[in-house]
């Protein structure tokens, strides 16, 4: 068993090794969030944390993958993950606290920065966005108190895709607020989908592109970004090469846990609830809403 200590990052970055290796997989949460540790009730004290692990056993865990990178929380590309890189440039500056990070969020969205022109594609259709940023969810519990309706997609074999449409500074800012209140999915410029298998790139990407390769190195230079996207997966940032292949991996990374009563009880209903197909948050519907049919 491989026993990961600290917080999303950290957690995602053991369990990318672990994943495929037919380990068991363990988490201590020591992190701010800690998303992925909430979701499974595993304690951030650590001595209850290694009673869990000693009397816990293996559960299957959803594992989201971006190209051949994975994340246990959420992905993102376009803006969030320039919110990301400020917020942690301003904490090393100004220290870690709440207002800091208001304050970086604030300088981001006031900031310069390009909105995504992409083309989607799912099940053979292409709808051309543009979009602000696009972000994908692999947690329940973080989708839940942001107030999206696919929340459930994520326990039933499916992530959650939110696109913000093009809006101006002060609502984006609104769009924030909305968010941290869980009112984000009834915003009129939000778009939400679930999927299992989603094709990303920059428009006209698609067409005659090979298969993208792994992670590429965290190179500052222009030249080696070429053909490469900035994306943050569960808070770490890296570039990967277009176009983004977004989809739940083929193996569930198993997870050493306490199951308990009120836990078992849910995993039952949403095993029924996944034989359903979502037609409310089907990427069909929702997409076509918010792009054009390319």
């Amino acid at each position: 068993m491989v026993v990961a200590v600290g917080g999303d990052g950290t957690i995602n970055a053991v369990a990318n090794t672990v994943l495929g290796s037919g380990c068991l997989f363990g988490a201590i949460p020591q992190g701010t969030f800690n998303y992925f540790g909430r979701t499974h009730g595993i304690p951030e004290e650590i001595a209850d944390s290694l009673q869990d692990l000693l009397q816990g056993a293996p559960v299957p865990v959803q594992v989201g993958q971006v190209n051949d990178h994975i994340f246990l929380v959420n992905a993102s590309v376009g803006l969030y993950p320039e919110l990301l890189e400020d917020r942690e440039a301003f904490k090393q500056k100004y220290g870690r606290s709440r207002l800091v990070a208001i304050w970086s969020a604030i300088a981001t969205v006031f900031g310069r920065h390009r909105h995504l022109h992409i083309t989607l594609e799912q099940d053979g259709k292409r709808v051309v966005m543009r979009t602000t940023t696009l972000f994908v969810g692999n947690n329940r519990l973080q989708l839940e108190q942001v107030g999206m309706p696919q929340a459930d997609a994520v326990v039933q074999g499916q992530l959650a895709a939110i696109a913000v449409r093009p809006v101006g500074k002060l609502a984006m800012l609104w769009l924030g607020a909305r968010g941290a209140l869980g009112k984000l999915g009834d915003a009129e410029n939000v778009i939400g989908f679930s999927f299992r298998e989603l094709t990303i790139a920059p428009r006209r990407k698609l067409r005659g592109t090979k298969t993208p390769t792994a992670t590429s190195p965290n190179s500052t230079s222009k030249k080696s970004h070429k053909n490469q996207i900035k994306v943050a997966a569960d808070g770490e940032i890296m570039w990967l090469r277009t176009p983004l292949e977004f989809r739940v991996a083929a193996e569930p990374l198993m997870l050493i846990k306490r199951r308990h009563t009120s836990e078992a009880s849910g995993e039952q209903s949403n095993a029924t609830a996944a034989s359903k197909t979502i037609s409310d948050n089907s990427a069909e519907d929702n997409i076509a809403s918010g792009g054009n049919a390319a």
